[in-house]
């Protein structure tokens, strides 16, 4: 089974991620991962962060001579803006240690802080933002990054793009071939592929910019290769749809998600829905009319492009703060403002990947097993075969 946790906070000393069951064998490459960590960090509207870190990933166990070993993969990402909270976020306490925290009293609507105030009974809610901050998705992208290492030998590849910014909407679907060159992009806008309409959504943006106010929008991870039969439709919590929803609305400031057409299926009638069901005898395949399902029926893959989209509200930090109540004093007060983004929807997309990623390896893994990449190998090649000659 493979698992993966993440630890750390937003101005702590590093972020860590552990990778658990992961086959020996994998290539590892620390430069395909800092690739991933810098592509999350592009993106028209990022805020002043992102001038600060440069991520990189310090791999401390589980992987030697860049491939990885079988055991728990543990990876430390520095945060550069430590050296400024030191004082303010000290592991011990020490004399003089009040007078140098940030406190955050003032909730921001949207945000984790007064849910989590609550929770925890804090009155200062720098603790909870400082987890709750997008800036955990650093290890997640990390990680992620091994899983598509993984699926890379089974030619799986996982991608994303940037369809919708506020109301501006890209109104065609894009190629996998447009797909790659977008992240083989050395400079990145809003992570669109097409450049008139990734135009549009940029005054979108510079709206928001002018205004004090945030941005969010509409991001989709295709994955390409993935053979039918991953998941099952034997229990609720087997079903590949399901697990990968809940993977990309667990991501910072995402409210929905859709798997395939969703909402236009929802206002169509069912004959034109169904993805209609053919037989090629030259490719010895099944083959469809159309991918409307997003490559997943009944829970399980069925050999078409997983097509999943992740709707993005416009995260809750505004230079223009909203109204709020202080926490200690229950005074009306304006929320607090902390450095951010205005638009985040390009990283949200990488980040999208990196846990459709992580899905996706750990349905292989559960069908294929394996201790090492020969022995998954071998037993995929088994099922390819089967699949073949059905």
């Amino acid at each position: 089974m493979l698992r993966f946790e993440t630890a750390g906070e937003s101005h702590g000393e590093c972020l860590v991620a552990t990778l658990t069951g992961l086959p020996a064998g994998v290539p590892v490459s620390l430069a395909k991962i800092d690739r991933e960590l810098w592509r999350r960090q592009q993106g028209f509207g990022r805020g002043g962060r992102m001038k600060i870190e440069t991520d990189k990933a310090h791999i401390v166990s589980g992987v030697r001579h860049s491939q990885s070993i079988g055991s728990p993969i543990a990876i430390l990402l520095e945060n550069k803006d430590w050296k400024n909270w030191t004082e303010a976020l000290p592991v011990e306490t020490f004399e003089g240690a009040e007078g140098k925290t940030k406190p955050l009293t003032r909730p921001r609507p949207g945000h984790a802080d007064l849910a989590g105030a609550l929770k925890y009974n804090f009155h200062d809610a720098r603790y909870i933002l400082e987890r709750a901050s997008a800036r955990e998705t650093t290890s997640r992208v990390a990680v992620g990054a091994l899983a598509k290492a993984y699926l890379a030998e089974f030619g799986i590849g996982v991608l994303s793009h940037v369809i919708a910014v506020g109301s501006e909407r890209l109104e065609r679907s894009a190629t996998w071939e447009e797909l790659v060159a977008l992240s083989e992009r050395d400079e990145v806008l809003l992570g669109c592929v097409d450049a008139e309409a990734e135009q549009r959504m940029k005054l979108v943006v510079d709206e928001a910019y002018k205004t004090g106010d945030t941005v969010g929008g509409v991001f989709e991870v295709i994955a390409r290769g993935v053979p039918p039969g991953l998941g099952s439709h034997i229990a609720w919590d087997t079903r590949l749809d399901g697990r990968l929803a809940q993977a990309i609305v667990s991501m910072q400031a995402v409210k929905g998600v859709e798997v395939g057409f969703a909402a236009e299926g929802a206002a169509a009638f069912g004959s034109k829905v169904q993805d209609t069901i053919h037989y090629s005898r030259e490719q010895q395949a099944f083959t469809r009319g159309a991918n409307r399902a997003g490559g997943v029926e009944g829970g399980m893959t069925n050999g078409q492009d997983i097509l999943v989209r992740g709707m993005l509200k416009p995260i809750s930090t505004l230079r223009r703060p909203l109204e709020s109540a202080d926490l200690v004093t229950h005074e009306a007060s304006p929320a607090a403002y902390e450095r951010s983004d205005v638009a985040v929807v390009p990283a949200a997309g990488v980040i999208g990947e990196a846990m459709v990623a992580l899905v996706l390896a750990g349905a292989m893994i559960e069908k294929f097993g394996g201790d090492s990449m020969l022995e998954a190998k071998r037993n995929y090649a088994g099922y390819l075969e089967q699949v073949k000659n059905f």
